[in-house]
């Protein structure tokens, strides 16, 4: 009589655990990469709270409010430490930016510190995205790049 042999060998075994490893290699990178960016749109949607408020005191008052703190409800988040605003120098003073800080602990290591800026040269009318220290642009929104 025949023995039949059941279960797996070791050599199946040990190519089932070489295409995992092979997957989670490629999978937690993207991961990570994933992280950083929804990490980074609580930055940009932060300071994209603050256009309209910012445009219509620049509207009403005809100047830049010292602090983004004097229209703006919420200047940080979990992952975004400060949004702070600096004005340009010039006759109109109608140059603003508003600049989103990234914090230094608790988020991914790639953004760590990064600045986002939306600013704008003609009193708030429209603005512009653009990044800064420490934030690759492969890591904001499309719609900031």
């Amino acid at each position: 009589m025949r023995n039949l042999q059941k279960g797996f060998t070791l050599i199946e075994l040990m190519i089932v655990v070489a295409i995992i490893g092979i997957l989670a290699a490629v999978a937690i990178p993207a991961y990570q990469d994933y992280i950083a960016r929804a990490q980074v749109s609580e930055a940009v949607s932060l300071a994209a709270g603050g256009k309209t408020p910012l445009a219509e005191y620049m509207a009403d008052k005809g100047q830049w409010p010292a602090n983004a703190s004097d229209v703006m409800g919420n200047q940080s988040g979990k992952y975004t430490s400060e949004i702070t605003i600096s004005v340009g120098a010039g006759t109109t003073n109608a140059a603003a930016t508003l600049e989103a800080r990234i914090k230094n602990l608790g988020v991914n290591s790639a953004i760590t510190g990064g600045v986002l800026s939306l600013s704008t040269n003609d009193a708030g009318k429209t603005w512009t995205c653009t990044t800064g220290a420490n934030l690759g642009s492969k890591y904001v929104p499309s719609s900031c790049r």
